[in-house]
């Protein structure tokens, strides 16, 4: 298995994993955001800025994929805060941490 193959294999599951929760379970993200009291024009933005970086990811520039994954990096960090605020369980920190790893992953090696 090639770095190459690696790396795409992780934008597919970042791109799965987003589109999983900001689309098919959207009204998760809907609850979640009124129980830690955060705005809905804040969760709106979150989505549209997840959704667009998450799509970068998959340019051919690799300027454009290092914007996406650098995006989707830095809201994974603010997600995580986030949790750590709330006092969330550490299973719910998990996939901030995970999508955090490999849209790190994807960011260091796209330059």
């Amino acid at each position: 298995m090639t770095l190459e193959s690696i790396v795409s294999a992780l934008k597919i599951i970042v791109l799965a994993s987003v589109l999983f929760v900001w689309v098919v379970r959207y009204q998760n993200i809907v609850n979640e955001f009124k129980k830690y009291s955060l705005p809905s024009w804040l969760r709106d933005l979150v989505g549209i800025l997840k959704i667009s970086f998450v799509f970068m990811m998959f340019n051919t520039d690799p300027n454009v994929v290092q914007i996406g994954a650098a995006g989707i990096f830095i809201l994974m960090i603010a997600a995580f805060i986030t949790h750590l605020k709330v006092k969330n369980p550490t299973i719910k920190m998990l996939p901030s941490v995970t999508l955090m790893g490999f849209s790190f992953a994807v960011l260091v090696t796209a330059g």
